[in-house]
């Protein structure tokens, strides 16, 4: 698929834009404490390309990106101790999909749609992915699953926006990291803290739009 372009924002004469990123975001836990949080990105300013942020029991963050570009954006946008620049990839398998980064290699297997990703496919794509909408029901979305945001400030001065359309549970995801297993399919808790908020505690794999208002040029 084609990449798609950051654009200035309607009406503003300074230069501020907003770049918007559309694909999936799996993220679950492992019984050694390492939080895995991995995108697959089909639509961004920089093409389609997979990432993936990792915090482990110590609470060192690293960052795996596939490229320069895409390891400055990300980094600039949330906070790492670490930053990788190494070939990333997803593959369809039966049942799920397996992450490939460097020494990291994950399996997932998705699961049924809860009672939330039946509720989030009422609602328009269009609305669930305009910034408006994200601020105004981001108190909402935090009691409704706790240490979830919709709206937030972002790292360089930019503000994020998260539009969930889908949402599915993992059913069982495992992962090894340098040959070392990195113990049973567990929630994703402690949250991580990659930016101003979390994945869901109970594993999920989500389809999503966020979106990422660029501070005005000057």
């Amino acid at each position: 698929m084609s990449g798609e372009t950051a654009v200035p924002r309607a009406g503003d004469s300074t230069g501020a834009r907003t770049v918007r990123f559309a694909g999936r975001i799996a993220g679950f836990g492992t019984a050694s404490g390492t939080r895995i949080v991995a995108g697959l990105w089909q639509r961004s300013p920089f093409g389609p390309f997979a990432d993936v942020m990792l915090e482990d029991a110590g609470g060192h963050r690293t960052l795996l990106a596939p490229s320069d570009e895409v390891a400055e954006f990300v980094s600039s946008t949330y906070s790492f101790d670490e930053v990788r620049v190494v070939p990333v990839a997803w593959h369809r398998i039966t049942g799920g999909l397996r992450v490939e980064a460097s020494g990291l290699e994950a399996r997932l297997f998705v699961g049924a749609m809860p009672p939330l990703g039946r509720l989030l496919r009422v609602v328009p794509p269009r609305i669930a992915t305009a910034p408006l909408w994200l601020e105004a029901i981001d108190p909402l979305a935090r009691v409704i699953v706790p240490g979830v945001r919709t709206a937030g400030t972002a790292g360089g001065g930019r503000r994020e926006f998260y539009g969930v359309t889908t949402l599915r549970r993992i059913a069982w995801a495992g992962a090894r990291l340098d040959g070392v297993d990195l113990g049973a399919f567990a929630a994703l808790d402690p949250p991580v803290r990659f930016g101003f908020g979390s994945a869901p505690p109970e594993p999920h794999l989500v389809d999503l739009v966020t979106s990422i208002r660029m501070p005005a040029a000057g």
